[in-house]
């Protein structure tokens, strides 16, 4: 499954690789920080839960907006 986190508050590549280790350490996830789009595409590969997600954004002061499903033949 895929899911589309919304991230507000990256204002350098800096920002954006803090966020992607932190969700990567996470157990079954794989993510990729985009910066320009202020987001983060995840692939998990187990069940992990939005508010476990959200809290590892937060934890580094980085407000999370909607977490979606990415849905269609490539999601």
């Amino acid at each position: 499954m895929k899911k589309i986190i919304e991230i507000n508050g990256m204002h350098c590549e800096k920002c954006s690789s803090r966020v992607e280790k932190a969700l990567n350490e996470i157990e079954g996830v794989a993510a990729k920080v985009n910066l320009a789009k202020q987001n983060a595409v995840v692939v998990l590969k187990k069940d992990v839960s939005d508010d476990t997600l959200k809290s590892a954004v937060e934890k580094l002061g980085f407000s999370v907006g909607e977490i979606t499903v990415k849905k269609g033949i490539f999601g």
